[in-house]
């Protein structure tokens, strides 16, 4: 009678191992699935699709972000930096001005010749008087095959740290200055202005003395062809865009604090021309010019106009400003005096933010095709790992009954202005944050046909980001990003990222980077001879 309960002990010990053995490996299971959680797994599900989602084929990795051993002397191109698999890279220029930064096309993005660059060097040598301003502001770079492929030439001697730059639907390019009191500078016919300069930047809201030539003893010899746009405000300028009126939607690069304890960062303002300017045409890109260029700079719809400064609110007509960075409606508070913008935007309740960058209209977004309002992205670079990009949509079927409306909280009159034409209120939320490693968001810009969203680094092994569009899901923020590019030059970074308008061909500038004797050259950078290397990147397949 013993024997059974034994033998069911036994039997129970049996299978009471096999649970302790299924357990266990029910537990390695859990562990695993803990590494792999679910955001990894869509991370994972993402690599995967790369050449569907972005037509191009596997993405860098953490590991790319390193030196290559090699000096820029000996790198070839497609050894400048890390590529995702399938892009090929070539060398455009190698001698384009140390800091060589935001770029445009001329003279649109399907059928260009050239680039438009911005160079990002302070007005130099130090002080006044007829040999200041030697420094190169805005170059073209040559991109039409021949035997002029690659060659640099300086349109503009003697900007303040030349940032943003872009060509306008009426035949200019605006070159603007990131530095307190910068300013924007209208460039009339630039394939035949070669080697103006500045004699004076003039001061804030004034007109700065332009002169034909480098040392030119005339007096504003150069002012048909290159103006100073005193109408629209002074800030530190960085990201900007226009629509085919001239309206202009723009962000200060102010850090939250700089100008003082307790001070908003850099506001985001929009100008609206006294006369817009009627496009023949519509253009749907950046850059794509209107069959009526204009024949002067008197034309010109940044000649006189109105600027805003965009207010955010979260609840009520009082809850505005700071801590409503992502407000769900918007507005635009008026600024009375261009030249005292910031301290105007400040007072009056301007939402800031830390440093905006770089700034674009989505042009492919179905609200803007069909007419019915716009898109905007923008950058935000505080500092160190800290970044964002935040979007804004202005949808004119939120269009309020009439353009201007009286809020119950002091600062007056906000004006509900989508594009000069239409009333929208805007809704401005967040596209894209920083994580351990996307940083320091800085450049941004839209591949054409594909809406894929292009996010640039201002870091150190600074990478390129791919980011997908918000789909349909419940967020608001893109739907994935994986790394395009990292530079391998621990002194430079990427900047000026701009796709042509076909979406398969992209440039950049390698900024900064290493600086050896045989890439020097004085004709191009009179400062030192510094220079930076242009990059044009092909392979992209876009559906």
């Amino acid at each position: 009678m013993n024997r059974y309960p034994l033998h069911i002990r036994g039997a129970r010990l049996v299978f009471s191992g096999a649970l302790a053995v299924s357990a266990l490996f029910a537990l390695a299971d859990e562990a695993s699935a803990a590494q792999a959680d679910f955001g990894s797994k869509v991370e994972h599900l993402l690599n995967a699709q790369v050449q569907q989602q972005f037509g191009f084929g596997a993405p860098t990795t953490a590991a790319d972000a390193s030196d290559n051993g090699l000096t820029r002397e000996q790198e070839s191109a497609q050894q400048r930096q890390d590529l995702a698999k399938g892009l090929t890279a070539e060398f455009v220029a190698r001698n384009v001005a140390f800091s060589g930064d935001m770029i445009s096309f001329w003279p649109n993005d399907l059928n260009y010749t050239h680039l438009m660059v911005c160079i990002e060097q302070g007005r130099s040598p130090a002080g006044t008087g007829p040999n200041t301003g030697r420094n190169a502001g805005v170059q073209r770079i040559n991109v039409t095959p021949g035997p002029d492929y690659g060659k640099v030439e300086t349109i503009l001697y003697g900007m303040a740290v030349c940032d943003g730059i872009r060509t306008t639907q009426w035949g200019t390019v605006v070159a603007t200055e990131e530095i307190d009191d910068g300013a924007a500078y209208e460039i009339l016919n630039p394939l035949q202005t070669t080697g103006y300069w500045i004699a004076d930047r003039g001061a804030a809201g004034a007109d700065a003395d332009i002169r034909m030539a480098y040392n030119d003893a005339v007096a504003n010899s150069g002012e048909q062809r290159i103006r100073k746009r005193t109408a629209l405000i002074t800030q530190a300028w960085e990201g900007l865009e226009f629509l085919d009126t001239g309206v202009m939607i723009g962000g200060d690069e102010e850090r939250s604090g700089s100008s003082g304890p307790d001070q908003d960062g850099g506001a985001i303002f929009r100008f609206i021309p006294d006369v817009p300017y009627a496009c023949a045409g519509t253009p749907v890109r950046p850059g794509l010019l209107c069959t009526n260029p204009v024949g002067s700079l008197d034309q010109s719809p940044l000649v006189a106009g109105t600027n805003y400064a965009m207010v955010t609110q979260c609840t009520g007509n009082g809850n505005i400003g700071q801590g409503c960075e992502y407000g769900r409606t918007a507005a635009w508070v008026e600024i009375s005096d261009p030249a005292n913008a910031r301290t105007e935007a400040n007072a009056n309740g301007a939402t800031g933010y830390c440093r905006p960058e770089d700034l674009h209209i989505d042009r492919e977004s179905p609200m803007f095709k069909g007419g019915d309002g716009i898109l905007w992205c923008w950058t935000n670079t505080c500092g160190g790992t800290d970044g964002e990009a935040l979007c804004v949509a202005e949808t004119n079927a939120q269009a309020a009954a009439r353009d201007h409306v009286t809020v119950d909280n002091g600062l007056g009159v906000f004006s509900y202005l989508a594009n000069g034409t239409t009333i929208a209120r805007p809704n401005v939320t967040r596209f894209v944050q920083n994580d351990a490693r996307m940083r320091a968001h800085d450049n941004l810009e839209f591949q054409p046909v594909t809406r894929n969203t292009y996010i640039i680094e201002d870091a150190t092994w600074g990478e390129i980001w791919a980011c997908l569009p918000d789909g349909t899901d419940r967020d608001l923020g893109s739907d994935g990003c994986v790394s395009m590019l990292s530079v391998n030059d621990a002194a430079a970074e990427p900047t000026g990222f701009i796709f042509d308008g076909t979406g398969s061909a992209a440039f950049y500038m390698v900024q900064h980077g290493e600086q050896p004797e045989s890439l020097k050259d004085l004709a191009s950078n009179p400062v030192d001879g510094r220079t930076d290397d242009l990059i044009r990147i092909t392979g992209f397949k876009v559906k």
